[in-house]
């Protein structure tokens, strides 16, 4: 049976808009945006060694800016970055296409294990299947924290935002890898395990129906009262023009069952834009602060 201290740590997932050639009206390009998306980064890790952060929509030169952005304050002294991540381009397992990374601090955490899935019917290589617009997949990583020994199963996504039967499909694969973990090599050992990203599924929809409603997966939104909750609802906005309405469709979700008892301290969503007028994304940023009980 594990038995470990309890664990407090903080969790950022954000669909930060990949850097598109084509800009849409309202839309800055990503050399524009970008240091206001590390200005967000650095502030809600600066005092959170133990934050994993969990993006969306990454093409490899924002990998490459994102990472020397949080390193750029680096002991220069240090043989170590202070940051690394997981994560492939979705279409070809290596740097093409969109990432869904994990960036953590391997300091602080241990990387066990890492995998890429494809959400489709061969998840094992790069595939789309169903109705899905564009590939689809889930970063997995088992990391250690190296002071309490908790193991974490960290999880990241971006659902298709066209096809309704991939997005169910994709979350019954999510599921099952979760199953998977719990009763697999590293099954005594997994402390917790969440599932953070942009599903494209509002709380009626499929995905997000099939991911908390079959009691695998708890909505850190719910686990916190209204009134103790920070910042916006909504996380999708848009740059402004969109026909779209704004909705809530980014998440961080936590496993539930088994040794995993968790405690949700906080929860906010973060604003885009502020005084500037510049958003740095078309999706807030959402925080979620879990404790891991002993």
């Amino acid at each position: 049976m594990r038995s470990t201290p309890s664990l407090p740590f903080r969790v950022l997932t954000h669909n930060i808009r990949y850097a598109t050639p084509s800009p849409f009206k309202g839309e800055r390009p990503w050399n524009e945006r970008k240091q206001l998306l590390l200005n967000e980064l650095h502030y809600n890790t600066r005092f959170g060694s133990d934050t994993f952060i969990c993006l969306q929509e990454v093409l490899h030169n924002q990998i490459v800016d994102i990472l020397t952005g949080l390193n750029s304050k680096s002991n220069s002294k240090s043989s170590s970055l202070d940051w690394a991540f997981i994560g492939v381009g979705r279409d070809d397992g290596q740097q093409a296409g969109e990432y869904a990374p994990i960036f953590y601090q391997p300091s602080v955490w241990t990387l066990q294990s890492r995998e890429t899935v494809w959400l489709s019917e061969t998840p094992s290589k790069p595939s789309k299947s169903w109705d899905a617009a564009s590939t689809r997949i889930v970063t997995i990583g088992v990391f250690t924290h190296q002071k309490t020994g908790n193991t974490v199963i960290a999880m990241n996504t971006h659902l298709d935002d066209q096809g309704s039967r991939s997005r169910l499909e994709a979350a019954r694969i999510i599921r099952s890898k979760i199953h998977e973990y719990q009763t697999g090599d590293y099954g005594g050992l997994i402390s917790g395990s969440f599932l953070s990203g942009d599903l494209n599924s509002e709380e009626d929809q499929e995905a997000y129906q099939d991911l908390t409603g079959s009691g695998d997966l708890l909505d850190t939104f719910k686990l916190v009262e209204p009134l103790q909750q920070y910042g916006n609802t909504n996380t999708f906005t848009g740059f402004g023009y969109e026909s779209e309405p704004a909705k809530r469709i980014d998440y961080v979700l936590l496993a539930s069952g088994g040794n995993q008892e968790w405690r949700v301290d906080g929860y906010s969503v973060l604003a885009n834009r502020f005084d500037d007028g510049v958003f740095n994304s078309d999706h807030r940023a959402v925080v979620a602060d879990v404790m891991l009980l002993g």
